[in-house]
């Protein structure tokens, strides 16, 4: 008996033993497991309209905290922190380092799960000094949760501006798979070369607004793009009541703006934009802004359906300038009453293929204009979400854009505060209310990120150049910055910039400035160009300078004086800089940067024929010398954009063994080397053409005589100028009609076919 009591005592001890050891092993294992989790400080991203991120939370440096910002839309505010593909986190512990040691507003940490719970799992009050607090105000001395916070989708944030100097998670943790790379399209520079605008730009409203300008048209045609400032009143100016062509707010006639574009292969994008006045007279007289956000007074801006009204007249515009002709004609509408005797009338039309790019809205992240005019991310997505499709097609028929043409883009709306924030928030909409496709991706409700960006300095009160950092960033910067996000969240969506320009008053916070002998106008022609050549050199895809007229030449006001233009329609040097290098190197994309002071930027055309551009990136007057290797080239075509004139002026040089000493001033040059490997290759040899530069008649020489061969003349941006058929071994070709610049003459015979450049001076 006492044996079997001792057995028994010893079995037990052993047991508790056992158990006591495998506590100590789980507590070791526990503490082997659990590790400061790494946290990116850049992926946070906040719903309000704020300039700087929460990097300094998360940086290591406990002594300089967050800038809080005290004139945000939304002071109380949600960031967010998705969690990559493969990323995953258990988080047991947490603490906060308190510099200020003041009691602050709410700063509580949530997590959000999978199936978009919110939890809240810490807070901090501030309360303490000096030292480092748990996630309990009430317990400061414990790090260690009291459940542990796991299968994470995201963490939040709700503050308002004040915050700790450090956070610091730590549990279990698997890092994210590797992110998709950035692909940078081969993108013609033309396409970084368009212009904002209006109807009038087309027509002259005190002559005729129904008819085209042909000298209006003669200024659009100089730029790469043309976004059309399109007013929502204009297409709805009642309940129901749509109108084309004329439009019954201005007579405007929109189909005849659309064809013309076509006809003349100006690339459009129509931006909706602005409240109908009947919808604005919903609003309380206090509250009326043309530029509100695109609802009736008092609708949730978190719902779809508040933004039916944009949506069907998005349907309407995208169901007649769409290509589908297949759209239920019983859902189209027109206001076809005529407004007097001999008013033409607007007839149904559909299908017209007109318009391929549609911009929902215009920077609806308006904070200068408070709440009323200010969308978050979140609520941005939504409204997208009815403009796009309906939201999914269930807001009924004849509403979204998507239901009456699935090939018409939507391009987000331009935001005025050039961050990757605000679209972050809109992708997390679409993953919670949209969810996933098929494939895995997300149900997004645009196909084109889009923002704007003017490069000016507060402290400096005027414009800079737009490769230097203003205040907090730069363009350069930026722009990564958005290429970066949508090679990561959106596979590699393409990016836009719809806005960006430099006002000439003196009295704007935009303005340009003379620089050593460069006057105002001149600088920003520079400008300009150079803002074009960063944004290829960087992977944007289109842009857009702010705009084509002053809005009032005669006022300080921001972007009032960033015209192109002047008085009767009088070509400033930016608009030369800008005509001048669409017409000589628009073909031209992009290829690599060989240096970075002076900038050297290497161009091609199809892979084969190269150009090089040569600047200062700076605001000093600076010159400096670089040495250009144009590999066999025994001679160089120096192209200098030149106020005033139609072309760039043309110098032509010798190189030393292929190398060419360039002279970089602020201004970018053009070169292009002539001979050995910078000519397009021969597939057909022996074939001359002559003189080169010609002025005149242009002589092909060395074709097979006797054999049909197609000679085809196109322009730099790949237009057809002339075709003919020969038989000869000689033609001549006149090309005095021609504007200066360069051509392409290709001879073609069968499958054998070569491309030559040439060079059409005034």
């Amino acid at each position: 008996m006492n044996g079997e009591r001792s057995m028994n005592l010893t079995f037990s001890t052993t047991r508790i033993l056992l158990v006591f050891c495998c506590l100590c092993i789980g507590l070791v294992i526990s503490a082997q497991t659990s590790r400061k989790i790494p946290i990116d400080g850049n992926r946070w991203y906040q719903l309000t309209n704020v300039e700087r991120g929460l990097q300094q939370l998360f940086d290591g440096d406990l002594f300089t905290a967050v800038n809080g910002q005290f004139d945000k839309v939304i002071p109380l505010h949600e960031s967010y922190y998705p969690l990559l593909k493969g990323e995953s986190m258990v988080i047991d512990s947490i603490r906060f380092y308190d510099w200020v040691g003041n009691s602050i507003q709410p700063f509580i940490l949530y997590i959000i799960d999978s199936n978009w719970n919110r939890k809240p799992i810490a807070s901090f009050n501030g309360s303490q000094y000096n030292r480092w607090v748990g996630p309990y105000p009430d317990r400061p001395d414990i790090i260690k949760l009291d459940t542990a916070a796991s299968n994470i989708m995201y963490l939040m944030l709700l503050s308002e501006n004040d915050f700790p100097s450090e956070v610091e998670l730590f549990g279990r943790y698997t890092a994210p798979a590797p992110t998709t790379p950035v692909v940078k399209r081969k993108t013609p520079l033309s396409d970084l070369l368009g212009i904002n605008g209006y109807e009038w730009n087309f027509s002259d409203p005190l002559i005729d607004p129904f008819s085209i300008d042909n000298k209006r048209l003669s200024t659009v045609k100089q730029f790469g793009g043309f976004r059309h400032y399109m007013d929502w009143e204009k297409l709805e100016n009642t309940p129901g009541g749509y109108s084309f062509s004329p439009t019954r707010s201005g007579s405007w006639n929109y189909d005849a703006i659309y064809e013309t574009c076509l006809k003349e292969g100006i690339f459009v994008l129509s931006c909706l934009k602005t409240l109908p006045n009947w919808m604005l007279d919903t609003y309380p007289d206090s509250l009326r802004d043309s530029e509100n956000n695109p609802v009736i007074y008092g609708k949730n801006l978190l719902d779809p359906a508040s933004y039916l009204e944009q949506a069907k007249v998005a349907f309407q515009f995208a169901a007649r300038y769409g290509k589908n002709k297949s759209v239920n004609p019983q859902l189209l509408r027109v206001n076809d009453t005529p407004r007097w005797t001999g008013d033409p009338i607007n007839q149904v039309k559909q299908g017209l293929g007109l318009i391929e790019y549609i911009e929902c809205d215009n920077e609806r992240d308006k904070w200068w204009k408070g709440r009323k005019a200010y969308q978050t991310g979140r609520e941005y997505a939504a409204n997208l979400s009815a403009f796009y499709d309906g939201h999914k097609n269930t807001m009924g028929p004849g509403v979204g854009v998507k239901n009456a043409d699935t090939s018409m883009k939507v391009v987000m709306a331009g935001v005025a505060l050039a961050t990757t924030d605000y679209f972050r928030g809109m992708i997390d909409w679409c993953k919670e209310f949209r969810g996933f496709k098929p494939d895995g991706s997300v149900n997004i409700c645009w196909d084109i990120i889009n923002y704007h960006l003017y490069t000016n300095s507060t402290e400096l009160n005027r414009a800079i150049a737009p490769e230097l950092r203003s205040d907090n960033t730069n363009a350069d910067s930026v722009a990564k910055a958005f290429i970066q996000s949508a090679a990561i969240y959106l596979n590699n969506m393409p990016v836009w910039v719809t806005e960006t320009g430099f006002d000439i008053h003196q009295g704007s916070r935009n303005k340009a400035i003379a620089i050593g002998n460069k006057s105002v106008l001149q600088t920003q022609a520079d400008w300009i160009l150079r803002t074009a050549l960063l944004y290829a050199r960087n992977g944007i895809t289109k842009q857009f300078f702010y705009q084509l007229e002053d809005d009032n030449p005669d006022s300080e006001q921001l972007y009032a004086t960033s015209g192109l233009f002047g008085n009767q329609l009088s070509p400033r040097p930016a608009a030369d800089f800008v005509r001048q290098t669409k017409d000589l190197f628009g073909a031209y994309a992009y290829n690599q940067t060989l240096n970075t002071d002076p900038i050297v930027d290497q161009y091609t055309l199809n892979d084969t024929s190269h150009i090089y551009v040569v600047y200062i990136p700076d605001e000093k007057g600076r010159t400096g010398a670089f040495t250009l290797d144009l590999g066999n080239a025994d001679s160089a075509y120096i192209y200098t954009p030149t106020a005033g004139v139609e072309s760039m002026q043309v110098s032509k040089q010798k190189t030393n063994n292929g190398k060419l000493v360039i002279t970089a001033t602020e201004t970018p040059v053009f070169v292009k080397g002539k001979g050995g490997m910078n000519e397009l290759p021969n597939t057909i040899t022996g074939i001359k053409v002559f003189p080169n530069p010609v002025k005149n008649t242009l002589t092909i020489q060395g074709l097979h005589a006797g054999l049909n061969q197609q000679i085809t003349v196109y322009n730099a941006i790949g237009k057809t100028i002339a075709r003919t058929i020969t038989i000869s071994n000689t033609i001549q070709l006149n090309t005095s009609p021609y504007p200066a610049g360069i051509y392409y003459v290709e001879i073609r015979h069968n499958q054998q076919k070569q491309t030559i450049p040439f060079i059409k001076s005034n």
